[in-house]
Formats: structure tokens, sequence, C-alpha cells
């Protein structure tokens, strides 16, 4: 069996967290679930289920810059999260620039003919997807 490199990736919200996982290869991102991000310390416990139930070897975290690609109030709480992941789970977690994904999710799933109440159910794992399928391409497309 090929060495597995399953990634998790996360859109942090205020009030959800979409999750998203990469195949075994690190090629592909599927949406997973959406988890409740309070309390803080539940979130990191389902988070850190997650990874280990999926033997996750890494994380991409959404960073959501202001359009202007500075760091905003959402972008440094989403950074500190990302720091308490790194030291709970003593795995690498990536921050990727997130700017318009929960947008570009919408958009996909109002193409897919998704009803509004199952969009909002879906579009931040959807917008999880997104990020971590960016993640992925960059990394694969990259000049060894």
């Amino acid at each position: 069996m090929p060495h597995e490199q399953r990634i998790l990736g996360l859109d942090i919200g205020e009030r959800r967290i979409g999750v998203a996982l990469s195949d075994a290869e690190g090629r592909l991102a599927t949406p997973l679930t959406t988890i409740a991000a309070r309390p803080p310390e539940q979130a990191l416990q389902r988070i850190a289920r997650l990874v280990q139930e999926h033997r996750v070897v890494a994380l991409v975290v959404g960073l959501p810059l202001t359009l202007r690609g500075e760091v905003g109030p959402q972008a440094a709480l989403v950074q500190r999260f990302a720091l308490q992941l790194e030291e709970q789970l003593a795995l690498p977690v990536h921050l990727f620039d997130e700017r318009l994904t929960t947008a570009a999710a919408d958009q996909l799933l109002r193409e897919l003919g998704v009803k509004p109440e199952k969009r909002k159910q879906q579009i931040d794992q959807v917008a999880a997807a997104i990020i971590l399928q960016d993640f992925l391409d960059q990394r694969r497309n990259r000049p060894a």
C-alpha cells in the first residue's frame, strides 16, 4: 500500500468549522463534516478525533485575509486557533489564503441546485474542500 498522505482542511468561522479530507495520496479533497466552533476546546477535541480516525499527517487552515491581503481580526483569530492545533496535535499546520472561497462554495452549491436550507448546512465543508484542493493543487504544481 502506498504511503498515506491524508490532509485535513479547515474553514474556520465564528460559529462553524467546515472540515474536508484529502484522499490517501493527498490529491483530491472531499467535504467531510461541519463542527461547532464553540466552545473552542470542544472544537479542538473534535478535530483531534478526526485527525486520529483518518490518520491525518497535516492540516490546512484557510486564512481569511482581507481583500487587500492584510490580517484582520478574523484572520488573527484563525492564526491563534491554528497555533493551538499545531501545539495540541504535533502536526504541521499550513495557513492558506482563502479569500472568496465561501462565495465560490455558495456559487458551486447553487449551480448544483442545492436548496438554500441545505446550502447553509454544507457551505462550510465545501469551502474547506475548496481551500484544501487549492492547497493540494498548488503543492503538486510547485517545481521540486
